[in-house]
């Protein structure tokens, strides 16, 4: 199944992709997820938690910058992982590309085709969930990036101001874990909308 999404980012294009190529960086901003080993630069293991449905799932695996066009910022990461109860696996190729804004901001592009097998293709078998899913993770990453983006410029400008101390980088948050109540909440309220626009529309076309 192939799907898109897109948010902003409050910095220039040149700036958002050091920020967004810089695995160790951003991977805390991703609910749920975990870098547990930074191979190279191009290539990274890790682990992710989400919940479908009424399972939670937890995916074991490994991901690589594929192609990666620093000039043009653009960018795929293949992906592919197993769940850690044996009930399936995931694989992803992930295409993004930075545009920059009018207002000098920069909005991130991304398209995702995913393939799911196993035991965790029957609990994502609804393709307006798995929509649903990756619209929430991608909406509270982007919360979370803009959040560490403006502690770190927070930090600088304190450094600046004290001339004699060294400035440091700001910590990274700890990874936050995907709540599965609001997150399974939203889901569902997102197909039930699905259902009755399905509903409504099929009755005024009768």
């Amino acid at each position: 199944m192939e799907f898109e999404n897109s948010f902003n980012v409050a910095v220039p294009v040149d700036e958002a992709w050091a920020i967004l190529t810089d695995v160790e960086r951003i991977a805390p901003c991703m609910p749920g997820a975990e870098l547990t080993e930074l191979i190279d630069e191009n290539s990274f293991k890790g682990k992710v938690s989400v919940r479908l449905g009424p399972v939670a799932l937890t995916f074991q695996g490994d991901a690589r910058f594929e192609d990666r066009d620093d000039a043009g910022h653009s960018a795929r990461v293949k992906a592919q992982g197993r769940d850690a109860k044996g009930r399936g696996g995931a694989n992803a190729n992930v295409d993004f590309r930075l545009v920059p804004a009018d207002d000098g901001t920069t909005e991130v592009q991304i398209r995702t085709d995913l393939q799911l097998s196993g035991s965790v293709a029957q609990y994502g078998r609804g393709v307006g969930m798995i929509k649903d899913v990756a619209t929430q993770l991608i909406d509270r990453f982007a919360d979370a990036l803009h959040e560490q983006i403006v502690a770190q410029r927070g930090t600088e400008d304190e450094a600046a101001e004290t001339p004699g101390d060294s400035a440091e980088s700001a910590p990274a948050p700890a990874a936050r874990p995907i709540s599965g109540f609001s997150l399974g909440a939203s889901v569902m309220w997102n197909a039930v909308l699905r259902w009755l626009k399905g509903l409504f529309g099929a009755r005024s076309g009768a």
